[in-house]
């Protein structure tokens, strides 16, 4: 038992559920926060089997903090970059070649190589009308799909579980590698499941102070709503937690994966992907991108866990025959702006690039152009792909989902898959 939850039983001298209180329960740590955002449907799981091997499955890389894409993807032939970034430009010679226009960052080797090998497109210029330089603003238009001047309090994932999981008899799941959910992943109906670590929770959720919470369910009489509601999520969360756990080591990844929070969780992912449970989403994040001082070594340093990350990930898919199944994309909720500012780093932009990894794809290299530098919005990019159709695409071509009702209008239909 935690400390946390022992001094709150020891306060106690009758039994832990009669005076159990909500706010006392949040307080519990790790297991009352996943218990909280369990969704309704997740037990659910434990009533199906297994998907068939083939099931596509979407993997979303939150890049946090506005990553500068023009240090991403590289246009190394084009004067305006080098002259509007004169200290932070990359050189040529020190970039990752696509072509003789195009380059990658000189710490995204594994990126590199899943572009020479067909399994990687690269959308430049995805964007959105209007665009907000805030950072909660703008991931919340992300996360939502919602237009710039729209506020939602869902988001596209969540609905798309509440379209799957409306009067089916097996609803699909999601589940996102964090202690807290995000925004996109919560429905109007359903929420996925946010866990960082499914032995940790499932630890947890075998304390013996949760244990014998659990099992005074049913012989108390509540007359609290609340406390009623959190003893049912409070099981079904210790039921979950132990399905997740034990599905992970069904069949767990033996692939060799750094020793980074990346990687750790993309290893997780991996374990359960490879167990067929009827998860098609999974969300992890990497951050943060926020450059304004000194860019070089921190976006550098990051590439280089995302690089390593994505290198053990694609090689595991790759070697239990799951890489056609799964398409991973990167986002981050805006760019940088084009020119440097006086701290060897760039501010706050719209515009940005976005990397779709699979080995299913229809299109695979550089999809459109590469940003114009001497057309742009008072020192921004402009955007030419709504990242909605990025969305609608992936909703309706890899989930079979019905993409104009989940993010509540229709977009253009693109063709990487």
């Amino acid at each position: 038992m935690n400390k946390k939850s022992a001094s709150f039983f020891n306060r106690r001298s009758m039994s832990p559920g009669v005076f159990i209180k909500r706010k006392e329960f949040i307080q519990l740590g790790s297991l009352a926060t996943a218990s909280l955002m369990m969704p309704k449907f997740l037990k659910a799981l434990e009533n199906h089997a297994a998907v068939p091997a083939g099931n596509k499955v979407v993997v979303v890389l939150q890049l946090s903090g506005g990553n500068d894409g023009l240090n991403t993807v590289i246009p190394v032939r084009n004067d305006v970059y080098y002259k509007l970034r004169p200290g932070l430009g990359i050189q040529k010679n020190k970039t990752l070649s696509l072509t003789d226009e195009v380059a990658l960052h000189p710490s995204l080797a594994a990126l590199k190589g899943l572009y020479d090998e067909g399994n990687m497109a690269i959308l430049n210029n995805v964007g959105y009308p209007n665009p907000d330089r805030s950072h909660f603003r703008s991931m919340d238009i992300w996360h939502s799909a919602s237009q710039s001047s729209e506020y939602w309090s869902n988001g596209w994932i969540g609905r798309y579980l509440d379209a799957q999981c409306h009067g089916c008899d097996k609803p699909t799941q999601a589940l996102e590698v964090d202690d807290v959910l995000s925004l996109a992943l919560k429905g109007e109906q359903n929420n996925a499941l946010a866990v960082k670590d499914p032995s940790r929770l499932f630890g947890t959720s075998n304390e013996k102070y949760f244990r014998d919470i659990n099992k005074n369910y049913g012989k108390d009489h509540h007359d609290e709503k609340p406390v009623d509601y959190l003893y049912k999520t409070l099981a079904e969360t210790m039921s979950s937690a132990d399905y997740i756990f034990k599905q992970s080591r069904l069949h767990p990844s033996l692939g060799n994966y750094p020793n980074t929070e990346l990687g750790s969780g993309l290893k997780t992912i991996a374990s359960l992907i490879f167990s067929d449970i009827n998860t098609k989403v999974y969300y992890i994040s990497l951050g943060s991108f926020d450059t304004h001082v000194g860019q070089d070594a921190q976006q550098g340093r990051l590439f280089t866990q995302m690089s390593e990350a994505i290198k053990a990930f694609t090689d595991d898919l790759k070697k239990n025959s799951r890489m056609e199944d799964v398409l991973m994309f990167t986002f981050s909720e805006f760019g940088r702006r084009v020119a440097q500012n006086a701290s060897n780093g760039t501010d706050h932009g719209t515009a940005n690039n976005m990397f779709l990894i699979s080995g299913g794809l229809k299109q695979k290299g550089i999809l459109n152009a590469m940003p114009n530098l001497e057309d742009l919005n008072q020192g921004d990019l402009k955007y030419n792909v709504d990242f909605k159709s990025v969305y609608a695409t992936i909703l309706e071509k890899w989930l079979s989902a019905d993409s104009s009702r989940i993010l509540k209008a229709r977009y253009n239909m693109m063709d990487f898959i």
